[in-house]
């Protein structure tokens, strides 16, 4: 049977990673989570103070990506692959709020795309990869066979991502996720390099009043729809 490329791209905080993993789980697909990449260099540069306090530094990040090794581990305990930056697994690092609070800025910097972008095309040479993110069906697999674009409510959104930032025990207030989310859609929106917007061939998928089972099943059957027709 011949293997697709599926592009997730959306809203953040709507699931496209728990969809994501699941389609290639029962596709035998592999699955990458393009945003935990823009998550593990947003650490690098809070790590190094180059973003995060009173002043920014994003020249001296741009002299230092070279220096930034990325990479997906499978683990089976978990059933996913992990971030690893710099042989370091910071897969719960880069999940916090204060990383959500920097990643859009990091993900403005042209170089920092540039630099992702190239990785994720590579990945997906051999076909057989679902891939989430904000610009998979526009840039990095503008020929995929099947793009989806992930939608919902911002209050929908921000209170998915509140219960799971209880369940990890960060002390976080609703308002503050809210806040949050409403501004990393503008910047995602608004940016000037591969800004977040729908493809023309996507199929756009509001979850809102959806449960996981059933956005699971039926964007399978799209899955299924395509992958028969070849």
């Amino acid at each position: 049977m011949r293997k697709i490329t599926i592009a997730i791209d959306g809203y953040s905080s709507t699931g496209k990673s728990t969809i994501a993993k699941q389609l290639a789980k029962a596709l035998g697909y592999i699955y990458v989570d393009t945003g935990a990449m823009y998550r593990a260099v947003t650490l690098f540069a809070m790590r190094s103070e180059f973003i995060g306090t009173e002043s920014s530094n994003i020249e001296a990040l741009v002299k230092l990506l070279p220096k930034i090794n990325l990479k997906f581990v499978y683990n089976e305990t978990v059933g996913f692959a992990e971030m690893y930056l710099n042989n370091e697994n910071v897969e719960k690092e880069i999940r916090t709020l204060e990383v959500s609070r920097n990643v859009s800025q990091i993900a403005t910097i042209e170089e920092v795309r540039y630099k992702l972008v190239e990785m994720q095309k590579k990945m997906g040479q051999e076909k057989g990869i679902v891939m989430d993110g904000r610009d998979i069906g526009t840039v990095v697999f503008p020929e995929a066979e099947l793009k989806l674009f992930m939608t919902a409510s911002a209050e929908k959104r921000a209170t998915r991502r509140y219960k799971e930032l209880l369940d990890k025990g960060d002390d976080v207030t609703f308002e503050e996720v809210l806040k949050n989310v409403e501004q990393r859609d503008y910047i995602d929106s608004h940016r000037e390099f591969s800004p977040l917007k729908l493809a023309d061939d996507a199929i756009e998928f509001d979850n809102s009043d959806m449960g996981l089972e059933e956005q699971f099943e039926r964007i399978l059957g799209y899955a299924q729809r395509v992958i028969n027709k070849l």
